[in-house]
């Protein structure tokens, strides 16, 4: 009888502690970090041309240690976040399906993660590979913008 009597307490206890957040982790981070267009180089190229930005290329394989500690920890960082949604067109592509290897030969990488900075019609602006913590990634950006606008006033 005492049992019957607190079901329903107990119920609703239940039910509200394992109630899903409306954010999972992974929204979260999402829009805490750099949004990435995944794979299509050639919408990133035309969201470039239409809003005036440069293109932030991560050219990644999926077994690569240092590209899943940049997934993890760098593009992650709020502040990069931010940095690289405010001016860049980001867009992240497989080095070794779909459209990666065409990118991959065409600007020459060496290895993986290889991230590159290019104009709204492809040119490259900036290039490096490997890991990155996100002081650095903001530099290399900043480095990028800087170029390109020395590039615009020559």
């Amino acid at each position: 009888m005492y049992l019957i009597k607190w079901l329903p307490v107990f119920l609703l206890f239940f039910s509200i502690a394992c109630k899903p957040t409306s954010t999972s982790k992974k929204a979260e981070a999402q829009t805490q970090g750099i949004n990435f267009i995944e794979d299509d180089w050639n919408q990133a190229l035309q969201n470039a041309k239409s809003n005036n930005k440069l293109v932030f290329l991560d050219i990644y394989a999926t077994w690569c240690g240092p590209c899943k500690m940049l997934r993890q920890y760098t593009f992650t960082n709020t502040s990069v976040g931010n940095f690289f949604n405010t001016n860049f067109i980001n867009v992240s592509v497989d080095g070794e399906k779909g459209i990666g290897p065409q990118l991959a030969q065409q600007y020459s990488i060496v290895g993986y993660p290889s991230l590159i900075i290019t104009d709204a019609t492809g040119k490259p602006v900036l290039v490096t590979a490997g890991y990155m913590q996100a002081d650095d990634l903001l530099k290399f950006a900043n480095e990028a913008l800087k170029r390109s606008r020395n590039q615009v006033n020559e």
